[in-house]
């Protein structure tokens, strides 16, 4: 059990708080985060799968393999994750890291025309880099989700989600992005993200996200 404490603490020792480069915020590697709760997993197999004799060896190879493992995981996301980033700055879409999961926000204002499903050709500089990134970050699957704010009809407001992500997905596929990997959906006003109540708020609601999930 020593040997596995010990190795446990030097993974939680490698997650200390860096500093992200685009926000100035300090945060934990979510590689570290992975290697800590593989290691954690591996630990425990590890220890199921050996004989009492050797439990405290089955503990160490279990979290080794483990902590590989989910490093693995949120290095590749980490990596993704700043190219976009990059790429995205000053663009006005939001890049929201989740756990091993990125989502994409893009407003709905400089997506599409009011009551449109047409990319606006000023997004499509935009679309080319997301494109860019997820033909070079192969390993994720990416749901596109429309959402629309609560004015009119709930069919419309359906309707037009379904087809603005369409839309998008439809135009990652032409920037080669395969479409087995590209899933897309319609909300309506379902999930709103600030009050309908407003302006503001309604501006904030009509969107797309995207989704960015490691495949497992």
């Amino acid at each position: 059990m020593r040997t596995l404490f010990v190795f446990l603490l030097a993974v939680l020792l490698t997650a200390c708080n860096t500093v992200d480069p685009y926000t100035g915020e300090k945060k934990t590697s979510n590689t570290a985060k992975g290697a800590g709760i593989g290691a954690l997993a591996g630990a425990v197999i590890g220890a199921a799968t050996s004989s009492k004799k050797d439990r405290e060896k089955g503990l160490a190879r279990g979290a080794a393999v483990g902590a590989l493992i989910g490093g693995g995981v949120g290095n590749y996301m980490d990596r993704q994750e700043a190219k976009l980033r990059q790429r995205l700055t000053g663009s006005g879409v939001q890049v929201v890291r989740e756990g091993d999961n990125i989502r994409l926000i893009m407003p709905g204002n400089i997506t599409f025309a009011s009551g449109r499903s047409e990319v606006k050709p000023a997004f499509y500089n935009t679309l080319d880099s997301v494109g860019l990134v997820l033909k070079e970050f192969d390993q994720t699957m990416i749901q596109v989700a429309g959402h629309t704010d609560s004015t009119g009809s709930h069919e419309t407001n359906q309707t037009l989600s379904e087809q603005r992500a369409a839309s998008i997905k439809g135009y990652l596929q032409s920037s080669g992005v395969p479409a087995g990997r590209v899933h897309a959906v319609g909300f309506g006003e379902r999930y709103p993200i600030a009050s309908n109540d407003s302006d503001y708020g309604r501006q904030q609601n009509r969107r797309v996200e995207l989704m960015l999930e490691p495949l497992r």
